[in-house]
């Protein structure tokens, strides 16, 4: 605890989630290890029994360079939770929730309010770190007049091994469009794209090695026959019955992904969201003028546009190998049809896999019948789904989770704790899921993209899905600032690999025993301790055996 009696600070992992309306729960921590190449955070918690503005925040340290100190901010949520919401959640009123990391100001500094907890987020980036051993962060809350408020010491160990490359497939949909609207710039202007670097480098710096690519307008979350902002990567010329394409935007983007780190490509769906019966938007030079030739009125088994395909894909394939993308490029058919839809996904399916066999297909879907009937070879269930997807074997899975999935599995709205964030982690390790999807990185707009919305203030999708379904980052003034619910994210991504790597030192039987030592029923999506230090002690578990195994 702090120094000053009328000052309290307290030592918190990135798990805690602190409120300023609410008392502390959580048991302090002063210690924590990693190995010299992740992220580790914590956070340093504060209260005040007066009103005090300004004060500096020090962090002193070894790690100096390598530190960010950020203030984990308050946002709305109006929607916490929806009705038949379950009961692992910190809270279901309405009210001000902890989730932005908003840059410290260096003039201003932070403010206590009299009575309210507040926070501070410290992360400490060990990417290429020559460190080794126990190094401590000293962390101070000083007035104006050199008058130290609070002071803490957090210790932090190095174990100078190595985490193994990340080989788990993470996509978290980028909206382009969304940061266009917000940021008032012409799509694909230079203003555009520096925009898109910014927010692809925070994205890739967090375990998410594969992107959205809009080969077309991203047929997605928009209402029948609405229509979102032109984001097309691909330019179309049409001459009677014959097109010419141009891949020279798709391959700016495609550079620039892979020079902030992403790896794989995922193009944008080629049929409408739940069923592909339409097309989606395309956009056509024709003698000069710009103009829809494809879109909501568009019948997707109709003859115009599997013309349109049959001439584009063989064009994209070459593009794809030209630019050596052939082990890098999945592909998307529609997202989330259901039993109804069988006939026309089928059709859509069919004209796919002409073109596209030797690439992943995936879609966001839960019913086994598109598998099963092979409409679709790489399905991606729900979590809450893909028991059955399990049970009968299918290799190469994937999850998802979105608005929907909000009883007792993983999910990472504002009013879940932030183990059932992380968890996800080992659940995609024991089972050896191989990727993980989310269509909300950045979507800053109403549910079916109706208006634009500022998610600083609107938090839910406008009243539509619980807080913090929608997106991970928040458009600051000078870029991306990230929410607290990312750092985790990254934390799960990180927890897979150090499973791997603890797996290569003893093998995967035993990596399982120590994982679900201790507890009275196997780890499931649905099933996992409840308890924030389980998690903690958990990683924790798996640092000591790596070293020790690692000085063996």
């Amino acid at each position: 605890m702090g120094v000053n009696h009328e000052f309290q600070t307290r030592l918190l992992s990135s798990l805690t989630k602190v409120f300023p309306d609410s008392e502390l729960t959580d048991q302090p921590i002063t210690t924590g290890t990693a190995l010299c190449n992740e992220t580790f955070s914590f956070q340093v918690a504060y209260k005040s029994t007066w009103h005090v503005k300004q004060i500096k925040v020090k962090a002193t340290s070894a790690f100096n360079e390598r530190m960010t100190v950020r203030s984990v901010g308050l946002v709305p949520s109006e929607l916490p939770c929806v009705e038949d919401q379950d009961d692992i959640v910190l809270r279901k009123t309405p009210g001000l929730y902890p989730d932005p990391l908003n840059p410290l100001e260096d003039a201003e500094g932070v403010t206590a309010f009299p009575g309210q907890w507040r926070s501070i987020w410290i992360s400490v980036d060990l990417q290429n770190a020559k460190l080794s051993g126990s190094y401590p962060i000293d962390i101070s809350f000083e007035m104006e007049t050199g008058e130290i408020l609070g002071r803490e010491v957090f210790t932090l160990k190095v174990i100078p091994v190595e985490l193994p490359e990340q080989t788990t497939y993470h996509t978290e949909w980028f909206h382009a469009d969304c940061l266009a609207t917000h940021y008032n710039v012409e799509v694909f202007s230079e203003a555009h794209w520096r925009l898109i670097e910014q927010f692809v480098h925070t994205a890739a710096t967090h375990g998410v090695n594969m992107i959205l690519t809009p080969l077309f307008t991203p047929p997605l979350d928009t209402e029948v026959g609405g229509e979102r902002p032109t984001v097309q990567l691909v330019d179309v010329e049409v001459a009677g019955n014959s097109y010419h394409f141009s891949f020279k935007k798709l391959e700016r983007w495609i550079y620039l992904c892979r020079e902030q780190g992403i790896k794989y490509f995922e193009f944008s769906h080629l049929f409408t969201q739940w069923g592909a019966k339409h097309a989606p938007k395309v956009m056509v030079n024709d003698q000069g003028e710009l103009q829809r030739r494809f879109g909501w009125e568009t019948d997707a088994g109709g003859e115009d546009y599997g013309q349109f395909l049959h001439q584009f894909l063989p064009a994209l394939v070459a593009f794809i190998k030209e630019q050596q993308l052939e082990n890098h490029s999945f592909f998307h058919i529609s997202d989330e049809p259901n039993g109804e839809d069988l006939p026309c996904y089928q059709r859509a399916s069919e004209i796919m896999y002409q073109h596209l066999a030797e690439f992943p297909i995936m879609d966001a879907l839960s019913d086994y019948r598109f598998y099963e009937k092979g409409f679709v070879k790489n399905p991606i269930p729900g979590n809450d789904q893909i028991g059955l997807f399990l049970e009968k074997g299918v290799e190469n899975l994937w999850t998802y989770y979105c608005n929907g999935q909000k009883n007792k599995v993983s999910n990472r709205f504002f009013a879940m704790p932030s183990f059932r964030t992380r968890i996800l982690g080992l659940q995609l390790y024991k089972f050896n899921v191989i990727g993980f999807l989310h269509w909300g990185y950045n979507f800053w707009y109403s549910q079916y993209s109706k208006k634009s919305i500022d998610p600083f203030k609107n938090t839910d999708a406008n009243y539509s899905f619980p807080s913090g379904d929608a997106f991970l980052v928040y458009p600051g003034e000078h870029g991306p600032i990230e929410s607290i619910r990312l750092e985790v994210m990254q934390e799960a991504f990180q927890d897979i690999r150090a499973l791997q790597l603890l797996e290569s030192y003893i093998g995967r039987q035993r990596v399982m025993e120590i994982l679900e030592e201790g507890l009275e029923q196997e780890l499931t999506f649905a099933d996992y301790p409840l308890e924030l230090d389980w998690h903690l002690h958990k990683r924790e578990q798996i640092n000591r055996e790596i070293e020790r195994f690692r000085q063996m």
